[in-house]
């Protein structure tokens, strides 16, 4: 990270606030940027560059002309940054507002969108401090990581930069190149859509992002401009939800009780012939062929895709493409430890814009410890160290001592008196802005939140504060987070609060039985409208994670819970790794990278391709054949080789039901 172009921009930005008629390009060129170098090209790319670094972090540059002249005279043009234009609104919250909108910031997870929330979090507490609250008992509602194709369209999508991928069209069947103006994504029927003008078709058109086979290419030198009045939430309302369909499938006998348990009758026709000895034949209502198909790809041979057709060719795509992906060459890769990982390379962008997150934050909070500074930000106390003393040494151009940002941290507990009109923070990017507005949007229908009217509240306050930026929140929208099942939610967070024990009786489909067992619940957490508990589990003398949906039933034995700490973590894991796990290697392409993070890996080695290897430990292993089915060429295991030719022999017999 180049510390002279941090202190330039900073410099630049001090200067270019504290000046009422503007300053020359030669005056900032002298007293800024101290350039005699005389190449008058270089300095003016270089100048050009850096007013586009700081309009992207949210300051607009004003260019002042004197009546009759041109814009293109550096000799008469000023420029300066107004004050008021470029700092966030005080935002006053109560203790209940704070409750919703930390909830809110919390539901990204792993997803870009996340850094973004706790950046505009930060903002809102640097002009004050965080009330003293308490989130409801052990909830803690996420929203589900959509992948690496989110990331980029979102990113693509504030940029206004059309992407292109290959999509798997659901009227054919086929995969067909696309090239779209992102307008807006959004969750609906458990599924992320992305919502633009298809150049391809010349008409606007949706996507699901399920059905995206290729890694999304962003078209850095093309731009676009969205429709103005485009609602993201609108679009979705309108989107019609696909057709009841009903399958007729073909189960082992004594097997997949989940499936059984969603099955109706048995077909009284059969579309071909009757079930093969040891089967039994079932019918299922679906929607989406893809979705069931992927279910059905992880049963392997112990399910069959009868009827439609439609839905036996997806199972046999997914098959077909993890049989292949499996039997490719192993790449030569180095694991690296994900700890040890060296994080993304900071820029000069990135130390200004905590910086300017920085200032605001010690102005308000006066003789905070130095530790306590650098933990509310995330970084290492020497880190913090070197903002500061770039922060001391910056100013107004040729001014006094006076005229420097005075910080002292001598005796570990940091003192500002002289701000130079930073004690304000900067107002949202679009990014923060559609982070926490989404969020709270997000958060409609969450059972139990504090105060009736405090979500309404806060998300008034925030609109209000973020401007045109908070418009562009218009463009994204997140999944419910309601629980399908209210009164089993309700059940575990009332056992939560009272520390009361649980008897449960929990359908395991990747064990494919039902047990009874006595349970100490500890926190509710959610993927999207996915709620899962987690508790300690008498049974096993161990954490554990249970989906609410696979709880057949659930009520309170009398028995006080044990007392055990409640994890602090965030998010809650789904996994809890123990020491008798099984170490596997697993390969996973560029769509599929994700499950590291999902399945928590220890170790992963970066491929050429975008994919990765990761070290991923695993209590149960008997159902990784379903894992590598399930994701249909996006994953295949590596070692152990038992487990490897597990996958594979499951594929095998697999295809084979289907004809080979």
């Amino acid at each position: 990270m180049s510390v002279s172009r941090t202190e330039r921009l900073l410099n630049l930005l001090i200067a270019l606030l504290n000046t009422r008629y503007g300053l020359r390009r030669s005056e900032l060129r002298e007293k800024v940027y101290h350039d005699a170098s005389g190449n008058d090209v270089a300095f003016g790319r270089m100048f050009e560059r850096d007013k586009n670094d700081l309009r992207a972090m949210g300051f607009e540059v004003e260019t002042l002309t004197d009546a009759g002249w041109s814009e293109d005279d550096p000799a008469t043009t000023r420029y300066r940054i107004g004050k008021e234009s470029n700092t966030l609104p005080d935002v006053q919250l109560g203790p209940e507002e704070w409750t919703v909108l930390l909830l809110a910031s919390q539901l990204w997870e792993r997803a870009a969108m996340g850094s973004a929330a706790q950046s505009a979090l930060r903002k809102i507490q640097a002009s004050g401090r965080l009330a003293d609250v308490e989130l409801p008992a052990g909830v803690q509602p996420r929203i589900k990581p959509a992948g690496q194709a989110f990331d980029d369209i979102v990113t693509a999508m504030h940029a206004r930069h059309p992407v292109s991928f290959t999509y798997l069209a659901g009227s054919t069947g086929k995969e067909e190149e696309r090239m779209v103006e992102p307008w807006g994504l959004g969750s609906r029927f458990g599924q992320w859509y992305l919502m633009g003008y298809d150049r391809t078709r010349s008409a606007p058109r949706h996507f699901r992002l399920s059905r995206l086979t290729s890694a999304v290419t962003t078209l850095a030198k093309d731009h676009y401009s969205p429709p103005a009045d485009f609602s993201i939430r609108a679009e979705l309302d309108r989107l019609p939800e696909l057709p009841l369909r009903t399958a007729v499938v073909d189960v082992r006998k004594g097997r997949l009780l989940a499936l059984r348990s969603r099955a109706g009758s048995a077909a009284t026709q059969d579309p071909h012939e009757g079930p093969a000895d040891g089967f039994d034949r079932l019918v299922l209502e679906y929607r989406d062929p893809e979705m069931l198909a992927e279910e059905l790809a992880s049963y392997g041979p112990d399910s069959l895709a009868v009827d439609p057709d439609d839905l036996a060719a997806a199972v046999r795509r997914r098959l077909r493409a993890a049989a292949a992906f499996s039997a490719a060459p192993i790449p030569a890769y180095t694991f690296v430890d994900v700890h040890a990982r060296a994080p993304r390379k900071r820029t000069s962008e990135d130390q200004l814009k905590r910086m300017l997150q920085l200032v605001p934050f010690l102005v308000h909070n006066q003789g905070l410890h130095i530790q306590d500074v650098a933990a509310h930000f995330g970084i290492t106390r020497e880190e913090l160290e070197a903002d500061l003393q770039i922060l001391i040494c910056s100013g107004l151009p040729e001014g006094y001592p006076d005229d420097l940002l005075d910080i002292q941290w001598e005796d570990d507990h940091v003192f500002i008196s002289q701000d130079l009109d930073l004690k304000r923070p900067v107002r949202f990017t679009v990014e923060e802005a559609c982070a926490l507005l989404t969020g709270l949007e997000t958060l409609n229908g969450l059972p139990d939140l504090p105060g009736g009217g405090a979500l309404e509240s806060v998300t008034l306050k925030l609109l209000a504060a973020a401007g045109e930026e908070g418009l562009q929140a218009a463009s994204i929208a997140g999944p419910q987070v309601a629980p399908a099942d209210a009164q089993t939610h309700t059940t575990v967070r009332q056992a939560i609060e009272a520390r009361s024990q649980l008897r449960l009786t929990y359908l395991s489909p990747q064990r494919d039985a039902v047990t009874v067992r006595d349970v100490d619940p500890l926190r509710l957490y959610s993927l999207d409208n996915t709620w899962y508990f987690e508790a300690w589990c008498h049974q096993v003398s161990g954490l554990r994670n249970f989906r609410l949906d696979r709880v057949q039933e659930v009520h309170p034995n009398g028995v006080p819970a044990v007392g055990h700490a409640t994890p602090t973590g965030v998010p809650a894991k789904l996994f809890t790794a123990n020491d008798d796990d099984t170490t596997v290697i697993v390969q996973l392409t560029r769509q599929g990278r994700g499950l590291a993070d999902d399945y928590y890996a220890e170790r992963i080695a970066e491929l050429p391709d975008g994919g990765l290897v990761a070290e991923i430990r695993f209590g149960n292993t008997a159902w990784l054949p379903m894992f590598v089915a399930q994701h249909g060429g996006t994953a295949r295991i590596l070692a152990p080789a038992d487990l490897a030719d597990a996958a594979s022999d499951w594929l095998a017999a697999s295809l084979a039901a289907y004809g080979g």
